[in-house]
């Protein structure tokens, strides 16, 4: 639902998930409100076919981050999208995988929310799930794991640390993202609190898309691991990882 519309004058704002990659795991609402969009804010995991379904008139608007360095900061992409939806403009603000995991697209919200700016939500396909699907890496799996765990690997400098107790469970897929930088420190965390050093895992490097590659190991080898990948990249640790030779059917298309 959308919140209440407090002036005929203010415009709206289409929150979007792209999705991981592939251009055609977007949905159809999604493809529908870019193409309505007089401002699209896109980030820059957005893939170019995506992009290219903006109306030929829409104002496009780069706002991406990258590993260490964020070329827009998240306060003043939260002051233009109420600023464009002031001006009375349909505003889609197009994100990589899901919005409301691990996007900010909660935080963006409120701000608008707050200004009485109208919104929606559209969801998109996270990489977790895009990522290990295209790898043939069930994420649940009746003889590995019953449940899984979406964990952020990059934690505010201030923020709350993770409860890694809860974390390390053996029956469980654990996918890490934004983790790269910190597969090491995840790796010496999970094995402090009793995961196996043999724990299979893997690194899903642009999931999805043509370039797609799958880096498998053990756990105790999971730094080493994340030197041979490049960012967008998700961790991945559970035995279902196991599973990738047999079920991959996305790189031997």
């Amino acid at each position: 639902m959308t919140n209440n519309l407090t002036s005929l004058n203010r415009g709206f704002v289409s929150l979007v998930g792209a999705g991981p990659g592939d251009a055609e795991l977007l949905t159809v609402k999604g493809y529908r409100v870019i193409g309505q969009a007089d401002v699209v804010v896109y980030d820059r995991l957005v893939s170019a076919e995506i992009l290219a379904l903006a109306n030929d008139k829409a104002e496009m608007i780069y706002v991406g981050k990258k590993l260490d360095f964020h070329c827009v900061p998240q306060q003043q992409i939260n002051q233009l999208l109420v600023d464009k939806a002031l001006e009375g403009k349909r505003v889609v603000r197009l994100k990589g995988g899901d919005s409301f995991i691990f996007g900010r697209g909660g935080e963006e919200l409120e701000i608008l929310a707050e200004h009485n700016i109208r919104f929606e939500v559209v969801p998109g396909i996270t990489a977790a799930v895009g990522a290990t699907a295209y790898a043939g890496i069930p994420l649940t799996h009746r003889e590995h794991a019953q449940a899984v765990q979406f964990i952020t690997g990059h934690v505010q400098k201030d923020g709350q640390e993770i409860d890694w107790h809860a974390v390390a469970q053996s029956n469980a897929t654990l996918v890490f993202y934004m983790g790269l930088k910190q597969s090491g420190y995840i790796a010496d965390k999970l094995l402090t609190h009793g995961l196996s050093q043999d724990m299979p895992c893997a690194i899903i490097e642009n999931g999805t898309r043509r370039e797609q590659k799958v880096h498998r190991g053990d756990l105790v080898d999971l730094a080493i691991l994340a030197k041979q990948a490049q960012s967008p990249a998700l961790i991945v640790v559970g035995s279902v990882t196991t599973l990738h030779e047999k079920l991959d059917w996305f790189e031997s298309c």
